[in-house]
């Protein structure tokens, strides 16, 4: 009897396993001929395919199910396709609360070099051997060095606070990714980022930030 259809009316219909579901955009794929066509809202499907032909269901967020039509005594074949919704990947998100104004300008204010007890001035001439050891000596160098690398850290960290803030308050159009990038051009004065008024610090930001998108765009 199977040998006696020349075509084979199919249907059936699409449920999802844990709860009920419209399926507004189910989507009915002959793969062996490329006919396409829509299902029901409520999951149900038919059509007409030869015997053999392979029909795939699509529904957006589930995997795709794929059944070979197979016609009984009545040349009809009739599907129940039981789905699962696809397992959603969530990305990492890290929430970093926005600082006030007003802490962001005691952290200016706070910054300094740390101090590494140097003989200067009049002292030099009072110890030189010390001011030749500290000029020369590799550990002094070191501390120095670390010094200064620390307190540019901080001055770093101090400005990404204000670009952050400055984002959030649509002063400026800057994404994450390019805040390196801005910094370097920025290449703010130590002392006008320790004394400036907020006005001062917005003007200079915006009008630097202005360029560098110009810079960026080519023009």
């Amino acid at each position: 009897m199977h040998g006696q259809c020349d075509r084979i009316y199919f249907n059936g219909r699409v449920e999802d396993t844990l709860r009920p579901q419209s399926f507004y955009n189910l989507l009915v794929v002959n793969r062996t001929t490329g006919k396409a066509t829509f299902g029901l809202p409520d999951g149900r499907f038919s059509g007409y395919a030869l015997p053999n032909d392979t029909v795939a269901l699509s529904v957006k967020q589930y995997p795709i199910y794929e059944f070979v039509v197979k016609g009984d005594s009545n040349c009809q074949c009739q599907i129940m396709a039981f789905i699962d919704r696809l397992p959603q990947e969530m990305v990492e998100v890290v929430v970093k609360p926005l600082k006030t104004l007003e802490q962001i300008k005691e952290e200016r204010a706070a910054l300094a070099l740390r101090e590494t007890r140097m003989v200067t001035g009049v002292n030099v001439l009072e110890s030189p051997i010390t001011a030749l050891y500290q000029a020369f000596s590799k550990k002094e160098q070191n501390k120095r060095w670390i010094a200064e690398q620390v307190y540019k850290d901080n001055q770093r960290k101090v400005v990404q606070e204000l670009l952050r803030l400055y984002v959030a308050y649509e002063i400026i159009d800057l994404k994450e990714s390019e805040f390196d990038e801005f910094l370097l051009f920025l290449n703010l004065d130590p002392d006008f980022l320790k004394t400036a008024s907020e006005m001062e610090l917005i003007t200079y930001i915006k009008d630097k930030f202005e360029h560098f998108k110009r810079f960026n765009a080519g023009e």
